[in-house]
């Protein structure tokens, strides 16, 4: 069932839900799913409609030009996906495998709609993994090269794979503004429930707190470290008799399911960005 997805957020007004669910109706489409949130802080209205393909009047290539003449006078920011349209994804990596293992054998099972044609990591320890799934591996190392070259040979292969999304799957390395500002789409898992423990090492952080509970947050990465709109984020219990190994133990588990779910609602395009905070549509 070919779909479309309009995610879209405007200022708050009347008559909001009955605009947008006319321009569907009116040029004869079926509204399979529709979802829509009022932020009370900014005033802003935000929605997700999903309707099918067969029967709509519009060809894809038409349905935004037509749309954008009702959005405009709303002050409307939207983006309009899909789902013939499958993203090409990157993962990055560095020395751990867990998250990266987790999400190819999700990917052949086929719990995601994507195509992963590229694995890049400062290291080459991960390279038989990729063989193994048939994917291409890149090494990049970092010693012996600056910092802005090796990030531009990153963009370059990004470019000549037609990568839409990168998943730094315990990718222990960050990303310059510059990069972030050239290529903004990117999801990250931090071992951490965050705001709480940002930056390395937060399980040995955490014994040291002594904390009842360990989480990890998988979040688009920004500018600011750690500090990206939030999609997903889970916690696990844990005790005084649990050492730093069996908090990591644990957090890997967690870190695992959190980036598999916030992955893919952003396939799903369940996800709409305001601010620095986030819908998630699920």
């Amino acid at each position: 069932m070919a779909t479309a997805t309009l995610l879209i957020s405007c200022p708050d007004q009347q008559g909001l839900v009955a605009k947008i669910a006319n321009f569907i109706y009116a040029n004869g489409g079926n509204i399979v799913h529709a979802d829509q949130h009022r932020d009370e802080a900014s005033g802003l209205f935000l929605s997700r409609i999903e309707w099918q393909l067969a029967g709509f009047n519009l060809p894809p290539d038409l349905i935004g030009p037509a749309f954008n003449a009702i959005a405009q006078p709303l002050g409307a920011t939207w983006h309009l996906h899909f789902s013939a349209a499958v993203p090409r994804l990157a993962i990055w990596v560095s020395r751990q495998d867990h998250c990266l293992l987790d999400l190819l054998w999700r990917h052949r099972a086929r719990e995601f709609n994507a195509e992963i044609p590229l694995i890049m990591s400062n290291h080459p320890q991960l390279e038989a993994i990729a063989q193994q799934f048939a994917i291409d591996y890149h090494h990049i190392p970092l010693k012996g090269e600056d910092k802005g070259a090796r990030e531009a040979q990153q963009l370059a292969l990004l470019k000549d794979y037609r990568i839409d999304l990168v998943v730094l799957a315990k990718y222990m390395q960050i990303l310059s503004p510059e990069f972030i500002r050239q290529f903004p789409k990117v999801i990250n898992i931090h071992h951490s429930f965050l705001p709480a423990f940002v930056g390395a090492q937060p399980y040995h952080r955490a014994h040291e707190r002594g904390v009842k509970i360990i989480g990890a947050t998988a979040h688009y990465v920004t500018e600011d470290l750690d500090a990206g709109p939030i999609i997903e984020q889970d916690v696990v219990r844990v005790s005084h008799r649990d050492g730093v190994a069996d908090l990591i133990r644990k957090g890997k588990d967690l870190e695992r399911m959190v980036l598999a779910r916030a992955v893919r609602l952003h396939l799903q395009n369940r996800i709409l960005v305001y601010g620095n905070r986030t819908v998630v549509f699920a």
